[in-house]
């Protein structure tokens, strides 16, 4: 694909975005759950982790060396196993009570799924050899 690596550095940018936004909301607790802030949770800063391998994917996008175009298929198919675990962990019903799902979860496993696409499609400089 022409576009690969651009629209993976847009789709891993739109996806640190999303960690700042309201993920899910414990109605009966009071409690919005967001990529860094889940006081009251034992769920952590899980948006610690898509930072650290989001910015590592866009560098890797950026780099035009075949190394960097394989190590970043793992490092999206990680990021994307993480979105994976943090849509089910943050949305499951605990003790009878489910929480309501806000759009930037959807969003982090849409974005998520698409770096892991367009890391499987990397634009690399093909050089033509003359053969004798």
């Amino acid at each position: 694909m022409k576009y690969s690596q651009q629209i993976g550095i847009v789709a891993a940018f739109i996806l640190l975005g999303l960690c700042f936004l309201p993920w899910t909301v414990i109605e009966s607790k009071g409690l919005t759950i967001s990529g860094f802030a889940a006081e009251g949770t034992s769920f952590g800063r899980p948006g610690l982790f898509h930072v650290f391998f989001c910015t590592a994917a866009i560098l890797f996008f950026a780099i035009p060396r075949i190394w960097t175009k394989r190590t970043n298929v793992f490092i999206g198919a990680i990021n994307l196993a993480w979105a994976i675990r943090n849509y089910v962990l943050v949305s499951s019903c605990m003790f009878g009570e489910c929480p309501v799902k806000q759009p930037a979860l959807y969003g982090i496993l849409a974005c998520a799924i698409i770096i892991q696409i367009m890391v499987l499609f990397p634009k690399i400089p093909v050089v033509k050899t003359e053969e004798s």
